[in-house]
């Protein structure tokens, strides 16, 4: 009798044994996946409070036992630690790397990119083609959009840092734009801590209007601080800034790609060639290197620059107007 309780026994712990390595390569296995025509994964979207979890995993394209995954997220103690979110099964997800993604939130995220020199225009429109980006902004006016940015009154240009943003998927325009707002909130309130202590630059407002034409003036990132100089320069001395790129902004979609003597003659309030000081609104979103150009510009005698138009986006400094000339001859005109 005792030897065949001890056969019966020793069946007993080698059918465990296989029962538990059976588990094992099935939780670590990659789990077969019914990938719609032209995509590489599979969506997985868990609202908040869902029930079921397991269920939605295998309707959304899991090619697994259903009874397998409930009882792996039972078993495991973590199916309450869940979190809804939007989630890519990508090929090779195991159960078991399934429901550890499932438990962090480590949720499918997509991104949008912010670049520097970017009008609001442009930033709207880049937001518009975001994939998967919820487009709540679409038509609201940007006095609107201000508002719900807690920014009533404050005009959108310039207001948002250039970055990388990342989203969840089905997530709001408008809460990338307040991600965006805040930085640059931060980044201009860093820079205005380091400003030049005699600089002419009054508010954060005013330096970030001059980084934002900096921003626009700047071909050759080295340059940068140094055309920075040359429009404090020109605000100590009351000299008007003449810079191009505002005179543009202020022509709105008028502008057809060339400017012409007449549209710098033409008044309007970003029209620097004939109204002093700086435009009453930045005219672009300047980036760190930018703001950090307004408020620690480059030590220099230079009232004036010029592309040096040889590919390189170098400019050509002058201390004078007679160098400028010569400059504005010899790089422009071939002379």
């Amino acid at each position: 009798m005792r030897r065949v309780f001890t056969g019966f026994l020793k069946l007993v712990v080698i059918g465990a044994l296989l029962l538990a390595g059976a588990a094992w390569w099935w939780l670590n296995e990659p789990m077969a996946l019914r990938l719609q025509p032209g995509s590489q994964v599979v969506d997985l979207e868990i609202e908040p409070g869902a029930r079921g979890v397991a269920a939605l995993v295998v309707a959304s394209g899991a090619d697994v036992p259903l009874p397998l995954l409930q009882a792996w997220f039972r078993l495991s103690g973590q199916a309450r630690q869940i979190k809804a979110g939007s989630y890519e099964l990508l090929p090779g997800t195991s159960p078991r790397k399934l429901l550890r993604m499932l438990v962090r939130g480590e949720e499918a995220l997509k991104s949008v990119t912010l670049v520097e020199g970017w009008t609001f225009t442009q930033v709207r429109a880049a937001l518009q083609k975001a994939e998967q980006l919820a487009p709540d902004t679409l038509a609201l006016s940007p006095e609107i959009i201000m508002q719900k940015l807690d920014k009533p009154g404050v005009h959108p240009e310039g207001r948002f840092f250039p970055d990388t943003y990342t989203y969840a998927k089905g997530s709001s325009d408008l809460a990338v734009l307040k991600r965006a707002a805040r930085a640059m909130d931060k980044r201009l309130d860093a820079a205005w801590a380091l400003r030049q202590p005699d600089t002419p630059l009054k508010t954060p407002e005013q330096a970030l209007i001059l980084a934002s034409i900096i921003e626009k003036e700047t071909g050759m990132s080295a340059d940068r601080a140094e055309i920075g100089g040359v429009f404090i320069n020109r605000l100590r001395a009351g000299m008007l800034l003449q810079t191009d790129p505002t005179v543009i902004y202020g022509m709105g979609a008028q502008f057809d790609g060339n400017l012409r003597k007449r549209h710098l003659q033409a008044d309007t309030p970003y029209n620097t060639y004939t109204r002093a000081g700086l435009p009453p609104t930045p005219i672009a979103m300047p980036g760190k290197a930018a703001l950090l150009a307004a408020v620690q510009p480059a030590p220099t005698q230079a009232l004036y620059f010029v592309s040096r138009n040889d590919g390189t986006g170098r400019s050509q400094f002058s201390n004078n107007l007679d160098e400028h000339n010569r400059a504005v001859n010899k790089y422009l005109r071939g002379q």
